[in-house]
């Protein structure tokens, strides 16, 4: 299962976000994304599980939890909206 992991503070990283869900079963991957043209964190990550049912255990436990005094909101990650305009570059 793929998680969404959204209010994130800046300073957490891949590892801290691995260590966070290891508690609650195996980790396949953690990943914070992060801003291309600066470097910084988002504040959000995704965390992948194979274990469904680890994984819903992890959503539970950490969805509201406080790390850095940020509320985290956890939830099973949504596919990425398309964008019906036609795609593609536009030509102005």
């Amino acid at each position: 299962m793929d998680i969404y992991v959204g209010n994130l503070p800046y300073d957490v990283n891949d590892s801290d976000l691995q260590e966070l869900f290891s508690k609650h079963g195996q980790v396949e991957s953690a990943r914070v994304v992060m801003d291309r043209d600066t470097g910084r964190a988002k504040g959000f990550g995704f965390v992948t599980m194979n274990n469904n049912t680890e994984a819903e255990a992890a959503i539970a436990a950490i969805n509201g939890t406080d790390v850095g005094g940020r509320a985290l909101r956890v939830n099973e990650s949504q596919p990425k909206p398309r964008d019906d305009r036609g795609g593609g570059r536009k030509r102005w």
